[in-house]
């Protein structure tokens, strides 16, 4: 998304796991938009904007990310910041099987993703 250079005033930065050094973007903008992956139990590849405002309001089953996310939340309740936040939360298979690869189902929603983010980022 950032290559194609569609997104004016739009930073976009790999949040990775998380954690507290995400601090600094919640602060520093009105709105935060979150892309992670979910163990919710619908088909993999769905696509689901949520909007959540406190940590119990994410996905229970939130990936390994989840932890680091929750914390900062929690930690912007306490520090009064809050932004308001989009997460775009993706369906994803079981952890059966590890791999660096993505899965079929996965490879394939990321593009309709991608400009399902970018249209919401336009529209607000």
């Amino acid at each position: 998304m950032q290559e194609k250079g569609e997104l004016s005033g739009v930073d976009i930065v790999d949040g990775g796991t998380g954690g507290f050094h995400l601090l600094e973007y919640f602060q520093n903008y009105e709105q935060v938009i979150l892309v992670d992956a979910t163990l919710d139990g619908q088909q993999a590849g769905t696509v689901t904007l949520l909007r959540p405002k406190y940590s119990s309001d994410y996905p229970t089953t939130l990936s390994a990310h989840d932890i680091g996310l929750k914390s900062l939340l929690d930690a912007l309740t306490l520090l009064e910041i809050q932004p308001e936040i989009a997460l775009f939360a993706v369906s994803i298979p079981d952890l059966d099987k590890l791999s660096l690869d993505l899965s079929p189902e996965i490879e394939g929603v990321i593009k309709p993703a991608a400009e399902r983010i970018m249209r919401f980022c336009r529209e607000g």
